[in-house]
């Protein structure tokens, strides 16, 4: 634990009660110094009301007095038994409430698009425990049915780097088993900046090519379009005779 709790609650109640500098607040409350800055102009957490870390005990009073006769000197921490290994605490990853009922939906996801992922990776990607992950795999969850695949990342249940990094982890893991894979797993098994950047698969040529082909061959073969007026009324003088002998009209009149 390297800051106090509420710690923008208690740089509100040490820029009330002390002459501590903006810096050793900051320090403090892990916090920036020009956010404390803002903090003591009322730009910065308006309303917020002042944390007392010495009554907390979080803070001995003689740290602040240390700290206002020297503007250098940084304040420390109370120690507190209670929080020894709390940043080292191990587990899954903890999900917000409103964030829990997405699981089985990020859980497929994982299973369908990369089944080289093994439960503990997905476990720590999302949050959840292998029990449930194995009845996705094998379809035996309560609600199968009406789950649908949704990327973790779109979910906000983990981040793309940390995706990447399990799949490149798995990748290293099946290449040395000396395991044989194929060109989709290949693409599967890279980041997503790397597939972005590979160059497009080769394909067979299909029968479009020739259909063009032969439709343009067919447009030029049609022949001229008079339907619009004036090129109904501009025909070619040799139409004109024609018509004119096919009316049994004498020409000379």
């Amino acid at each position: 634990m390297n800051k106090p709790l509420m710690s923008k609650a208690t740089a509100v109640w040490l820029i009330d009660n002390t002459t501590l500098s903006f810096r050793q607040i900051a320090d403090f409350c892990g916090m920036h110094e020009l956010e404390v800055q803002g903090i003591a102009d009322g730009d910065v957490a308006p309303g917020v009301k002042g944390f007392d870390p010495v009554s907390n005990n979080q803070l001995d009073q003689i740290e602040i007095e240390k700290g206002q006769k020297d503007p250098l000197y940084r304040l420390k921490l109370k120690f507190n038994p209670a929080a020894v290994g709390e940043e080292k605490r191990r587990g899954p990853r903890y999900t917000p409430l409103s964030k829990r009922q997405d699981r089985p939906a990020a859980i497929l996801w994982l299973v369908k698009f990369h089944p080289e992922l093994s439960d503990g990776a997905i476990a720590k990607l999302v949050g959840t425990t292998k029990p449930t992950i194995q009845s996705i795999r094998e379809r035996t969850h309560w609600n199968i049915g009406s789950i649908q695949p949704i990327d973790p990342v779109a979910l906000g249940l983990c981040r793309q780097s940390e995706l990447d990094t399990a799949v490149q982890a798995a990748a290293r893991k099946k290449a040395a088993e000396g395991l044989v894979m194929s060109d989709d797993e290949r693409r599967k098994l890279v980041s997503t900046e790397q597939s972005l950047s590979m160059p497009d698969e080769p394909r067979m040529p299909s029968g479009l090519a020739g259909l063009e082909q032969f439709t343009r061959v067919e447009e030029e073969k049609r022949p001229a379009d008079f339907s619009d007026a004036d090129s109904f009324f501009n025909l070619p003088h040799g139409d004109d005779e024609d018509e004119d002998e096919d009316d049994g009209l004498d020409p000379r009149r």
